[in-house]
């Protein structure tokens, strides 16, 4: 077992930045297989130290009834994504055997909203109407097949809502010995997308010994100080992680736009390592020259750093 919470030079990115959250979003890990490897590349060369398995979206009950694949063709679709993230670091860590922070495979589980295709994973409204037994029930499958394909850690990302990440801690509980970083997404400094309190749900799901990192994702750049302030004076062992995304607005209807009139993400980069985040990436519509940014900037704050210390 990697003890992940001692690693705290960790550059997260998630390799379906590039892609679109939409039903054929899947269709990446089952047929586009040499697109995905080259994300995967572009992203290890751009500085990530930390790459998915593109599962994000994938489900049993996706792929079933979009591919029309039986339950245990769509188990092994999922853990063909972590296979393929495998291969490319094992080829990385070939051409470059020096490297000072072993790169991570993660297994992306995203939220039951997510795969509904119409936008709920930015509200949450579902866990209004099903039971913590459903959402596990739902949930199970894929996170069995992610374990059992060896990822590194699990991440339970983009959570709108307080009751579906304490059901996913419950869920881990299932999986002794494997740890996970859980990220809740957020409509301002203060909520999350379902608008239970951040601080809240950061404390509610301290007490998970299998969780290693909580932090924020899929939230815009501008909401992470006040988020992450939130929690300063909450007394905890956990790494805090932070990878939003480009800042754009999303709609089901339109997708992604006005990333235009946004600051560059690595400009926020230096005041969230000074509140405390170890581990800092991007999100959807974060392209590899914004990593490889965010990681020069991470390099230039952490040396500066230990000049003042050395001095």
């Amino acid at each position: 077992m990697l003890h992940h919470s001692q690693n705290t030079n960790l550059l997260y990115v998630i390799v379906n930045a590039m892609l679109s959250r939409c039903p054929k979003h899947i269709k990446v890990i089952y047929y586009l297989i040499s697109y995905l490897l080259l994300l995967h590349c572009r992203f290890l060369e751009s500085g990530a130290n930390v790459i998915s398995s593109c599962t994000y979206q994938a489900s049993v009950d996706g792929f079933c009834k979009y591919f029309k694949a039986t339950s245990d063709e769509a188990i092994r679709k999922i853990q063909r994504g972590v296979q393929l993230a495998h291969a490319v670091r094992e080829e990385y860590l070939h051409d470059h055997p020096n490297l000072d922070v072993y790169p991570l495979v993660l297994g992306e589980v995203g939220p039951y909203g997510a795969c509904r295709h119409d936008g709920s994973e930015y509200t949450g409204s579902y866990v209004n109407n099903l039971s913590s037994k459903e959402l596990k029930d739902w949930h199970r499958p894929r996170v069995r097949a992610l374990v059992e394909a060896g990822v590194d850690l699990l991440a339970f990302e983009t959570i709108p809502a307080i009751e579906e990440a304490m059901m996913l801690i419950e869920l881990l509980q299932e999986f002794p010995g494997t740890e996970a970083l859980l990220s809740f997404t957020c409509k301002d400094g203060v909520c999350t997308c379902h608008g239970g309190s951040f601080r809240e749900a950061f404390t509610r799901c301290m007490g998970s010994q299998q969780v290693v990192a909580i932090g924020i994702n899929c939230t815009a750049p501008c909401h992470i100080s006040s988020l992450l302030r939130s929690v300063q004076d909450v007394e905890h062992n956990k790494q805090l992680a932070v990878y939003p995304n480009s800042g754009e607005d999303w709609t089901c209807e339109e997708g992604w736009s006005g990333k235009g009139a946004l600051p560059p993400l690595f400009s926020f980069v230096e005041e969230w390592l000074q509140l405390g985040a170890r581990w800092i990436g991007g999100c959807c519509r974060v392209m590899p020259a914004d990593i490889a940014h965010i990681r020069t900037e991470m390099h230039r704050v952490t040396r500066q750093v230990n000049s003042i210390e050395t001095n």
